[in-house]
């Protein structure tokens, strides 16, 4: 009926001085609770094939644990953090610096979602997604002008990139594919803004 919670357009806005695209490592991020469904464990494994061959690429984590059965366990967080796959920067009170810092904010998620709040609020804050072709998840990717563009296992739209749930492959495909296409970094994070104006403003959400 509504396009999940929405976000707050005033709250989670583009700040050009904390823009990730410009910088000359590119930052992806993931935001969520330690839980292997988030597909975590896929970004972990994409990032460390990723890491061997892009060094200007960092992989960021942010989130706290879980004590759910499917929640990650902290032993295997620092081992990521301690051969350099993943930053992880703990639970954050306040996650916009994180957004603000990042070229491409990552959602691998392979269960039903509701609209994912984080994906929402990166949008908000001019970020170009790439998260999977599940319910919750793809609403939030659209088509460009012309359609879908497939690459390989990759669907190609105007704000990001779908992937095929629990595949680190396509995942480190589609982070390949904006390393290769620098450009493509702030175009498609201008998309993103303009398409949480059109659908996911919180005040319209609330009317």
């Amino acid at each position: 009926v509504v396009d999940g919670s929405g976000v707050d357009l005033n709250q989670y806005v583009i700040e050009p001085d904390g823009d990730g695209s410009r910088s000359d490592r590119v930052r992806f991020l993931l935001v969520a609770r330690l839980l292997r469904d988030k597909g975590i464990g896929e970004y972990a494994a994409a990032a460390r094939r990723m890491g061997a061959r892009f060094s200007q690429a960092q992989f960021h984590l942010v989130g706290p644990y879980d004590p759910n059965p499917s929640g990650l366990k902290k032993e295997e967080v620092d081992a990521w953090a301690r051969d350099g796959i993943v930053q992880y920067w703990g639970e954050q009170r306040d996650v916009r610096p994180q957004y603000a810092g990042c070229a491409v904010y990552v959602l691998p998620s392979y269960y039903r979602e509701g609209t994912p709040r984080t994906v929402l609020e990166a949008m908000a804050m001019g970020k170009p997604i790439v998260t999977t072709d599940a319910p919750g998840c793809r609403e939030t990717v659209r088509p460009g002008t012309g359609g879908w563009r497939a690459d390989g296992k990759l669907r190609i739209g105007a704000n990001g990139i779908l992937i095929p749930p629990r595949d680190a492959g396509a995942l480190g495909a589609a982070m390949e594919w904006f390393l290769l296409r620098r450009e493509a970094i702030e175009e498609m994070g201008r998309e993103s803004r303009r398409y949480a104006e059109e659908r996911y403003d919180v005040r319209r959400v609330n009317e």
